[in-house]
């Protein structure tokens, strides 16, 4: 019996220190975690939030700054009192902000307008995330209405990339379900028959763009022969014969040209002249003594 109390004594101690090792690991590790500030927000979502679970990831342009922290519908949460067809039963997400509120809303007091939340996928696993983040076009995102008062800031919600997709193949659907096919595809039988007719002709006075094309090679035949001719090669060689001759016969006569200009101007010179003296003696052309004789000296004469 005095044997055993050693015993109980030792496995005693043992519990205890396993007791005081986690304790120390918890106060450790979980000193941060417990003394951190936080905030929750919530978001509603319109659509289905299938891969999304309570502790998915909270990121701002893909740094993790908190974790999803409930899920549940508006219908349960503020909408109790309301007939069933008249609640929006939006997906109300709330998560937890690794930051104080203060922090979180700024000097406005207030969360920014921009800011939207968007559910994500992570890949092909299927589990999703939120990701904040700001938008510029806000005009193209309606945000959802709601008559209660929010328990906690709401960041509004934008729809998920897949719902998107799926939202504009819907309306390309409907579009296609408005459109009129049987009248299209009289007008597009039409268009054909016109572009049969364009290109093959009607038999008439039209012979389509094919036999155009025909008689454009026929004659683009004939010009080629034309040009590999040497009657062409000899026509061009005098031309170009012609051309020098007639250069050179214009550089002859250039001097003579200026040598006829340089004689008409002296005789315009003369008879500039001559006016000039009868405007002044016009009787001397009548009456006047012809001019002096002039005489030689003859060779040796003294004088």
């Amino acid at each position: 019996m005095s044997q055993s109390n050693p015993n109980y004594f030792r496995l005693g101690l043992f519990v205890f220190a396993g007791f005081a090792a986690i304790l120390a690991l918890i106060l450790v590790f979980g000193t941060g975690q417990l003394f951190k500030k936080t905030t929750m927000v919530e978001t509603y979502i319109e659509q289905s939030i299938t891969g999304l679970d309570v502790g998915a990831p909270v990121r701002f342009r893909g740094v993790k700054v908190g974790q999803v922290s409930f899920i549940g519908l508006s219908g349960s949460l503020y909408e109790a009192n309301e007939p069933f067809p008249e609640r929006k039963e939006y997906v109300v997400v709330r998560m937890l902000i690794d930051r104080d509120e203060e922090k979180l809303l700024g000097p406005t007091k207030k969360l920014p307008k921009d800011l939207r939340a968007r559910v994500k996928s992570q890949g092909i696993t299927g589990v999703n995330y939120v990701e904040l983040d700001y938008v510029r076009d806000m005009g193209n995102y309606k945000t959802l209405p709601y008559n209660w008062k929010p328990q906690y800031l709401v960041i509004d919600a934008l729809p998920s990339q897949t719902d998107i997709f799926f939202s504009g193949v819907r309306k390309v659907l409907d579009n296609l379900g408005e459109m009129n096919l049987a009248e299209t595809q009289k007008k597009f039988d039409v268009l054909l028959t016109n572009l049969n007719t364009i290109i093959g002709g009607d038999g008439n006075n039209n012979t389509g763009i094919a036999k155009s094309v025909e008689r454009l090679n026929v004659l683009l035949g004939r010009i080629d022969e034309v040009a590999n001719k040497t009657e062409l090669e000899l026509l061009m060689r005098e031309v170009i014969a012609t051309t020098v001759i007639l250069r050179q016969t214009l550089s002859s006569m250039q001097g003579d040209t200026i040598s006829s200009i340089d004689n008409l101007k002296q005789i315009t010179d003369q008879l500039n002249d001559f006016a000039k003296v009868a405007s002044r003696y016009p009787s001397s052309m009548v009456w006047g003594e012809p001019p002096p004789r002039i005489t030689l000296p003859q060779t040796g004469a003294q004088p």
